[in-house]
């Protein structure tokens, strides 16, 4: 016997499932988990075992469910059972099912009555089944037998909330119809979960135990003691049908006869029983399933715009025509035209917001990295000077000279001049393997294509490398040219006359630009200790003069302000578990730099943010350390002389030339670099890639091989005409979804202060002109309109009065405390009208 009411669902829920599935997605669609919530012996067992359609629970007297069951119930063309502890074991028999739980249960908690937390996993493959979870919890009980610890009762309590309080989760609260409904733990702990009562439904169970003359009739119908969703009764299999292995059906039959036939409950029959509760939960589920599908409508369209161009393009696609080959092959090689020069002259369509193209990184290395190079390769004042004494010297000879010699001035610019060539070429490598790395760039769209990438990338990147050794050819005649005629009567050289004066002029023109604001960014000092917080991130502002630091970039709060004056900056290695690139600013005089630190430790998030720093740290004068070999810290060792005031004017009027010249040597090869690079390589390289690229293609090989498409291409094409047409299909299925299932609309809010009161004793509820009234032994009944007897408080624990337990004595002439039950008339011909 399945669940009617879950079958008529399977089919929706399946549909939608596939529609998913054949577009290789998960469909989400998160079904609640059903708990069944009660005390001990309240039959939940039973009221689970109707639901699934299958007798598999434990039987036996006291607390049964000892560990929490979780159910989970998945469609499938075959019918069987398998446990989480057990992977792999398929249980076709469910008596064995059985067997397992008891067995399960007895290994954690013991044969005595104990419990544990640590639920039975248990997976139910059926095709009468939706794909749902159900949870059989313990009974709630407050006095602890067999092994039990004293704290039973929140023990299980707390067990239970783990579960219901889940969004997610219907709380089927469960009591019997012969215990009183205003104390039932069941309803207290759905209302703490759930005060809206939008996910708790109320089951009354044993109605068919009641003693003669009560009823629950205004319980049922929602007229006491109200929930928001109502109550729902059922009749379960009494032990002697458990024993007696009657199956689910025949009770079924048995619950419908007993509505149909009871006076007090056959004009509410079709509200009434297993079916009925299992027809409001598949509502629920309806609902839930419904309110899903927008979001679902919503992806799936999103996905179907956007496979739309592409499922165009790939309709009537033939891989083997030779014309489609010849104009793809044109478009292939015009594009990555396109895409080469909008990389380098740069496009202001499609930027890209992550990363700095191709023409952006050359332009800085022409502007920051160049000059900067150009700068490391000066020497140091002392050498210099060193260099100049000798060369007067060596030119004197055995003479003492009365005149600033020429030759020395030109020796000293001629080896300056030679250190140029390092920088240059080092310019033009580094320009040359950015070129390279955007024509791979460029070449990611003819990925689809392996052997025409593969040729395009091999002959553009061989004519980027002929045209290398031309422009280093031409960098080095640059150097050469220089070398070949020393102009001192360039407009812009000082002279021997204006030489004396250089110092002065120069400080004057750095004083004046003292305020000159050269950058500003964000940079992390590294080297703060722990103890005062750890490295910290500030806002960096870089003038002429000094580098200051603040907070943050509204420069508000002025953190530190470091002069520039004897700071140079240094490399640091990185270290094995930092991801930033970091450098230092320290003191040639080795003074503190920073409070107690003898230097500055800066750190950046790449190597180009710290290699454009230095180099604006180059603009305002602090220099990189010069790294000092042995052999010129033995020459300074060895070698230290004193020099007469004469050769010091000499020296110092020398070196205002040297300086003086090497300005105009600098700055006209930081001109003429970026322009011959320009000519020789990059123009060249465009023009190479618009003009001869196709020709070279051509005369390559076999155009056909060419333009063979790779495997993933071929796979990526068939995956999206089939994602395109399961799309439509997905969107068509929801949309019969939608018409062919209705939503029923939440009930109103009802007053449930009623629920909560104490569990030592009973809280009757209001007066009702409608309700029903308890009445005691020998009591005649009252007549209707009478005003109710005054509230006398009783005894009521969870085993007392309850019909179905083995402890509890028979009293057929007395009315257990219960639900307020109706008599009826004394008569026995007389029927309580419908």
């Amino acid at each position: 016997m399945g669940n009617r009411g879950m079958e008529e669902l399977i089919p929706l829920v399946n549909k939608l499932q596939d529609a998913f599935s054949s577009i290789g997605q998960a469909c989400n669609l998160d079904l609640p988990q059903i708990a069944v919530v009660g005390g001990q012996s309240a039959g939940k067992s039973s009221v689970l075992e109707n639901f699934v359609g299958r007798d598999f629970l434990p039987r036996g007297s006291g607390i049964v469910t000892r560990r929490p069951l979780v159910l989970q119930l998945i469609n499938s063309s075959a019918e069987w059972a398998e446990f989480l502890h057990c992977k792999g074991k398929k249980f076709t028999d469910f008596d064995e099912v059985r067997q397992e739980i008891e067995g399960e249960t007895d290994r954690v908690t013991g044969a005595n009555k104990g419990i544990s937390p640590v639920p039975i996993n248990l997976r139910v493959y059926s095709p009468n089944v939706l794909n749902l979870t159900l949870i059989d919890l313990p009974g709630i009980t407050k006095v602890p037998v067999g092994d039990q610890p004293a704290d039973i009762e929140q023990q299980i309590r707390d067990m239970i909330m783990q579960f219901i309080t889940r969004e997610s989760c219907l709380i089927l609260a469960v009591t019997p119809a012969n215990t009183d409904l205003a104390n039932s733990d069941a309803l207290k702990l759905a209302k703490d979960v759930d005060p809206q009562g939008l996910r708790t439904i109320g089951v009354i169970t044993k109605l068919d135990l009641m003693d003669e003359g009560t009823d629950a009739r205004d319980v049922l119908e929602n007229k006491l003691l109200p929930l928001r969703r109502g109550y729902i009764g059922v009749v379960n299999r009494s032990q002697k049908d458990i024993d007696g292995r009657k199956d689910i059906k025949a009770a079924l039959e048995a619950e419908r006869k007993f509505f149909l036939s009871h006076p007090a409950y056959r004009h509410m029959a079709e509200k009434m029983g297993t079916p009925r509760l299992q027809k409001m939960l598949n509502q629920q589920l309806t609902n839930h399933i419904r309110d899903t599908l927008p979001a679902f409508r919503s992806k799936l369209q999103s996905q179907l715009l956007a496979l739309d161009k592409e499922a165009e393009e790939y309709r009537g696609y033939r891989p083997d025509d030779p014309s489609r080959k010849t104009k793809q092959l044109l478009q292939m090689v015009q594009q990555f035209s396109v895409d080469f020069e909008k990389r380098i002259e740069g496009s202001g369509d499609q930027v890209d917001t992550v990363e700095l193209s191709g023409g952006a990184k050359i332009n800085r290395i022409f502007h920051e990295r160049f000059p900067f190079e150009l700068v490391k390769m000066e020497c140091d004042e002392k050498e210099m000077r060193r260099e100049i004494s000798y060369a007067i010297k060596n030119i004197h000879g055995i003479r003492t000279g009365l005149f600033t010699p020429d030759m020395a001035f030109e020796a000293i610019v001629k080896k300056q001049v030679i250190k140029l060539k390092e920088p240059c070429v080092k310019c033009v490598d580094m320009v040359i393997q950015e070129l390279i790395n955007t024509v791979r760039q460029c070449s990611n769209k003819l990925e689809c294509f392996p052997m025409l990438r593969e040729e395009t990338e091999r002959i553009v990147t061989s004519h980027i490398r002929d045209r290398e050794s031309r422009a280093k050819d031409q960098v080095l005649l640059l150097i050469d040219i220089q070398l070949s005629y020393i102009n001192t009567n360039h407009e812009d050289f000082i002279g021997f006359a204006n030489a004396q004066q250089r110092s002065s002029q120069t400080n004057k023109s750095q004083s004046s630009a003292g305020n000159q604001v050269i950058r500003k960014g964000w940079l992390t000092i590294n080297n703060i200790s722990i103890m005062k917080g750890g490295a910290k991130e500030y806002w960096f502002v870089l003038t002429a003069e000094s580098l200051s630091w603040f907070k943050d970039d509204e420069e508000k709060e002025k953190k530190y302000m470091l002069p520039l004056d004897n700071l140079k900056v240094r490399d640091v290695e990185k270290s094995f578990m930092s991801s930033k690139h970091i450098f230092c600013i320290f003191n040639t005089e080795s003074r503190n730099v920073y409070k107690d630190n003898r230097t500055l430790e800066l750190a950046c998030d790449s190597q180009d943010d710290v290699d454009s720093w230095k180099s604006s740290l180059l603009r305002a004068g602090v220099y990189p350390e010069k790294t000092i070999t042995v052999e010129s810290e033995t020459t300074t060792s060895t070698d230290n002389f004193s020099m007469d005031p004469q050769l010091e004017r000499k020296v110092e009027t020398i070196r205002n030339l040297v300086d003086s010249y090497m300005a105009i040597v600098n700055k006209c090869i930081r001109d003429l670099m970026p322009k011959t690079i320009m000519h020789l390589m990059i123009n060249n390289v465009k023009d190479f890639i618009n003009a001869e690229l196709l020709a070279q293609l051509y005369s390559a090989g076999d155009q056909n091989a060419l333009m063979d498409e790779s495997q993933e291409q071929a796979q990526r094409r068939d995956e999206v005409l089939r994602t395109h047409q399961a799309l439509k299909e997905a969107l068509a299925i929801i949309g019969d979804i939608s018409t062919s299932t209705i939503t029923v609309p939440v009930p109103p809010p009802v007053d449930t202060s009623w629920v909560g009161g104490s569990t030592g004793g009973r809280r009757s509820p209001p007066p009702s002109p409608t309700a029903p009234r308890r009445m005691s032994s020998g009591q005649r009944p009252a007549p209707r309109g009478a005003p109710p007897p005054p509230n006398r408080p009783g005894p009521l624990g969870p085993f007392n009065n309850s019909a179905d337990s083995p402890q509890a004595p028979s009293r057929p002439n007395r009315a257990p405390p219960s639900i307020p039950s109706r008599r009826p008339p004394p008569s026995p011909t007389r029927q309580v009208p419908p």
